[in-house]
C-alpha cells in the first residue's frame, strides 16, 4: 500500500470514528456530513469522496460495526457450557472499546430509514444464524431458543447503557 493509499486508509478510518460518535450522540437526523467533515478537519466534498450521502456514511458505520462484533463472536474458543457466556464477555467488551459503534448497531433497528431497517433486519438475521449455528456445533440443546436468549440479552445490556440504567441488565448485582 502506497503512502497516499495508507493516508486515504486512515482519514477514512477516522470519518467512520467520527461518524460515530456524532451519530451516537446526536442522532441520525442531527448528524450531518458537514458535522463529520468538521470533526475529522476535512472538507465535506472529501466525506462525499468515501460516502456519496449520509445514508451511506450511516450504513458503513454499522457495518464496521457489525464486522467487529461478529469477528469478536467467532474469536471466542469455549466449551458448550462457557460458550455463551465468553460469547457474552466478548460483546461486553466490545461496549467498553467500541461504545458507540455497537451501541449505534443494536439500536440501528430504530431508524427508520428504509436502507438502514433492510440492513438491520439482515444483520440481526446473520447473528440470529450466526450465533445459532455456533450453538449447535457446540452441542447446546435447543440451540435456536438459545441463540435467541443470547441476542436477547445483547438487546437489554444496550437499552441499559442507552437509559443509563444497569438495573435492567441482567447481569447487575444491585
Amino acid at each position: 500500500m502506497s503512502s497516499k493509499d495508507e493516508v486515504a486508509a486512515s482519514r477514512k478510518d477516522q470519518i467512520l470514528r467520527s461518524a460515530a460518535d456524532l451519530f451516537a450522540t446526536q442522532g441520525y437526523y442531527k448528524t450531518t456530513t458537514a458535522h463529520v467533515a468538521e470533526a475529522v478537519g476535512v472538507t465535506q466534498p472529501y466525506v462525499f469522496h468515501f460516502f456519496k450521502s449520509k445514508e451511506q456514511l450511516y450504513l458503513a458505520v454499522l457495518e464496521h460495526a457489525f464486522n467487529r462484533m461478529q469477528n469478536a463472536f467467532a474469536a471466542v474458543n469455549a466449551p458448550a457450557d462457557q460458550l455463551a457466556q465468553q460469547m457474552g464477555e466478548a460483546f461486553n467488551t466490545l461496549l467498553a472499546t467500541h461504545r458507540n459503534e455497537l451501541l449505534l448497531l443494536m439500536q440501528s433497528y430504530t431508524t427508520p430509514e428504509p436502507q438502514v431497517r433492510q440492513f438491520a433486519k439482515e444483520r440481526y438475521s446473520e447473528i440470529y444464524e450466526r450465533v445459532k449455528e455456533r450453538f449447535e456445533n457446540a452441542g447446546i440443546s435447543d440451540a435456536g431458543r438459545e441463540a435467541s436468549v443470547f441476542i436477547s440479552c445483547g438487546l437489554i445490556i444496550t437499552l441499559s447503557e442507552i437509559l443509563e440504567m444497569p438495573k435492567l441488565s441482567p447481569w447487575c448485582e444491585s
